[in-house]
């Protein structure tokens, strides 16, 4: 029998056996920065996240390995973010660079949290959704659905990106769209995607996979305001159109 080399297998003298697979060995469909872009970032481990945010390893561990190591050391997210900026300098694997990256990041998390109730935004009519997106959403060059939550104040709770590319009822899940609001326990959603033709006028795809939302809405119990759609500096509102089951 062939001996192992001791490069691949040393646990004799104590050397501990790494599984380390760099971003670049995973095939696209499993690297977290692609992940995110087509499955949204709640498909995403928090190793995963913390992998997109220190973007590199270093030349003996992955980022991802780095991003699981720091996790566990320090009992998860919550720990990692009472780590100051020189603990984090400290840290095998980190610099002054990433260092500041996370202590930036944990920083946002945490004024987000801070805000109070009347720091978010309201939507009261769909010129309100546009005014929140629109500025944004009318120049994209793919169709993104979005759901924003909203709660019993007419205030937006939440905003997730569902699904970036083709909008239809082939591609679109159903399920998929109420994720977040179950997760969140959200009363209300607002579906709004874009149309990069410019032209916000509903398709009979926008009408069918609308008329489903609705429909599984409710039977979950969440009601589904309205779904608007976005174009070059106009949208459309099918409530106020009076489709898919959204009586104006």
């Amino acid at each position: 029998m062939q001996r192992p080399s001791s490069e691949a297998a040393d646990t004799s003298s104590g050397g501990a056996v790494e599984y380390n697979t760099r971003i670049r060995e995973l095939p696209t469909s499993e690297r977290p920065r692609e992940r995110l872009r087509d499955q949204g970032a709640h498909a995403l481990s928090n190793a995963e996240l913390l992998a997109i945010i220190l973007r590199t390893g270093s030349a003996k561990q992955s980022v991802l390995s780095l991003s699981a190591s720091l996790l566990a050391r320090h009992g998860g997210l919550g720990g990692l973010a009472r780590l100051s900026f020189s603990d984090l300098v400290n840290e095998r694997g980190l610099g002054e660079a990433k260092a500041a990256e996370l202590v930036a990041t944990f920083t946002l998390a945490q004024r987000i949290a801070a805000l109070q109730p009347e720091d978010r935004p309201v939507i009261r009519s769909p010129a309100d959704v546009m005014a929140l997106l629109g500025g944004e959403m009318s120049f994209l060059d793919q169709e993104r659905l979005r759901v924003l939550l909203i709660n019993i104040r007419n205030q937006v709770t939440a905003m997730t990106e569902v699904y970036k590319g083709s909008v239809t009822v082939a591609q679109v899940r159903v399920a998929e769209l109420f994720r977040e609001a179950i997760r969140q326990n959200a009363p209300s959603m607002i579906l709004v995607h874009n149309h990069p033709s410019g032209d916000p006028s509903p398709s009979p795809d926008d009408v069918v996979l609308t008329k489903q939302v609705v429909e599984a809405g409710q039977l979950l119990q969440i009601d589904v305001l309205d779904h608007v759609v976005i174009g070059e500096k106009r949208w459309v509102s099918m409530k106020q159109m009076g489709l898919a089951g959204l009586g104006a």
